[in-house]
Formats: structure tokens, C-alpha cells, sequence
């Protein structure tokens, strides 16, 4: 109840509105702020288990004349959860390219950022929707092959392996599992009071059986490499972020999309896990603003030749 008040009082004081779209029998839920103008507008696509309110400590350092859009992904919050939907990650592209369209977001071509699971579905958009996208900043995304396995991803072999996959690290349902999710995910040490964690704990518990059956769909043979898979189709410019000590997806990953994508920008951030946009929300908005400004000027210089 606490964390939902906090979130109502940041959304409002940095100017955020929420919205629901309803699509067919489908509804979404998103944030949004400014309006549409010459400048892209910026769609926020969030991680594995977050929802919209994760991007807030980001849209805190970016200017408010920016058209911001910050969408519930399937099944997370405010957005239809369904027995029958497909969780994929081609189902979750299926289900933002609705969105975009219900809001009729791509009459001119719009910026897409995502992270993590966010991440892996963004740039697989970009890949089956190139005419959306002007430009794409994937933060630390999923669907790749590093060359080197995370922490993480050598607790899931060895559960695979055991066939003990009923404890899986980011989905916790005790306050001690809920500190190691917490310590697996980012590189700064938080002290969290055990009752905070047990709060956190309680708040999630009820999802988890989502959660779980949304992991088994990202992490299957048809959407685990998704994203590896959809790179070479990439014709917009592109960003990546990745903190390089990130224990979830290892930030070889970046090195794999770099190779794949010509002229696209790199930023490695040091002391850094997986939750970027936690812990650097200054500096990654930093860098999302420089490379649009330079995505700006290329286009204008186009324009001009």
C-alpha cells in the first residue's frame, strides 16, 4: 500500500498522467507526459515483473516538453492478464504493436527504449515493424547468446539440471529470497530492513504464479534467443546500455549486438548490475538524450545534403 501511494506521488509531482486504451476486448494501461511535437515521442518498455513506474526515476532528468509514454507490459499491472494470451516474446511484440496502433502512435515514427525482458521485445519490434521505429536504446536487454554466462544464468542450468525449477532467483516469495533477488540485480549493497523486504515480498506473492508462467514463455526455445535471432534486422539507429557488472544478463551481450549492428552506440557503465535505470537513472538519461540529439542532427544533415 506504501510503495503504491509513493508511486502515485512521483507520478505526480514529475507530471505524469495515467491513461487506459481499450483495444478489442484488450486494455492497456499507461503513463504519459508532454505532447506530440516535432521531436519523436519516447515509448518505455519495462523488465520481467516491473510495470510503468519503474521509468520514473529516469523521466525525473528528462526534460518535460519530451512526449513520454511509459506502457504496463502484458499481463503487469494495469494491462490485461490473461490465461489465454501468448506471453512470448513475439506475443508481447504482437500485443505493443496493438497498443501503438490503438493510440495511433506511429503516424510519425517514435524512439522505443527497453530493458531486460523490455529490452529483448523492442528490439524484436523494431526488427517486424521498421517503418514504427526512428530510432531504438536497449538497456541491458535479454533474447541475446553471451559468450560468458551470468550468475543467473548458471543458477538456472543448474536448476534445469536438478529439475528443481520451483525456486526460480527472480521470482521470491520469502524475505531472505527477496534480499538475494535484490543483491543478484544490482551492484550497490542496499541494508533493507527486513520488514520492507517482507513487504516487497508480500506485494509480489500474489503474481507470482503469472510471473512464473511468463518466465517459462521468455525463457523457451522460441523466445530465449529472440532478439539474437531479429538483430541483423535492424535498420534504425541504435543505443545499448548495460552496467558491466550485471549478474543477470552478462554484459558480453553488448559486445554480440555491436557486431551485428553497424555504427551503433555503445555505453558500458561502471559499478553497475541490471537495474540501470535504478541505479543510474541520472547518467542513463543522460545518455538517451545525447544519442537522440545525435540521431536529430544526422537526420537533419540528410535533410540538408
Amino acid at each position: 500500500m506504501v510503495q503504491m501511494v509513493t508511486e502515485r506521488y512521483w507520478r505526480r509531482a514529475l507530471g505524469m498522467q495515467v491513461r487506459y486504451a481499450n483495444c478489442d476486448d484488450y486494455q492497456f494501461c499507461y503513463s504519459y507526459r508532454g505532447r506530440p511535437g516535432h521531436r519523436p515521442t519516447i515509448l518505455m518498455l519495462h523488465g520481467f515483473s516491473a510495470h510503468k513506474d519503474m521509468w520514473l526515476s529516469i523521466v525525473k532528468f528528462l526534460p518535460k516538453h519530451l512526449h513520454l509514454i511509459c506502457v504496463d507490459m502484458p499481463g503487469h499491472e494495469g494491462t490485461t492478464r490473461s490465461s489465454l494470451d501468448d506471453y512470448s516474446i513475439y506475443g508481447q511484440v504482437k500485443r505493443i504493436h496493438q497498443f501503438v496502433e490503438c493510440i495511433n502512435l506511429n503516424r510519425k515514427p517514435f524512439h522505443l527504449v527497453g530493458t531486460s525482458m523490455g529490452g529483448n521485445v523492442a528490439g524484436v519490434y523494431a526488427a517486424q515493424y521498421p517503418a514504427d521505429i526512428c530510432s531504438l536504446s536497449l538497456v541491458c536487454p535479454a533474447g541475446l547468446q553471451p559468450s560468458k554466462a551470468s550468475k543467473f544464468v548458471k543458477q538456472l542450468q543448474e536448476m534445469e539440471e536438478s529439475r528443481a525449477m520451483d525456486r526460480i532467483p527472480l521470482i521470491p516469495s520469502t524475505p531472505e529470497e527477496m534480499a538475494d533477488m535484490l543483491k543478484l540485480c544490482s551492484y550497490v549493497r542496499f541494508k533493507v530492513p527486513q520488514q520492507i523486504l517482507q513487504g516487497l515480498v508480500d506485494v509480489r506473492i500474489p503474481h507470482n504464479e503469472f510471473y512464473r508462467k511468463l518466465f517459462l514463455a521468455i525463457t523457451d526455445e522460441k523466445s530465449r534467443n529472440a532478439l539474437y535471432e531479429n538483430m541483423s534486422k535492424i535498420k534504425a539507429p541504435v543505443q545499448i546500455i548495460w552496467g558491466k557488472q550485471d549478474q543477470v544478463l552478462d554484459v558480453s551481450g553488448a559486445d554480440i549486438l555491436a557486431k551485428s549492428i553497424p555504427d551503433c552506440q555503445v555505453h558500458i557503465l561502471e559499478n553497475c548490475g541490471h537495474t540501470v535505470v535504478v541505479e543510474r537513472p541520472r547518467k542513463t538519461a543522460k545518455l538517451l538524450l545525447e544519442f537522440l540529439a545525435t540521431v536529430q542532427n544526422a537526420e537533419n544533415n540528410k535533410k540538408l545534403a
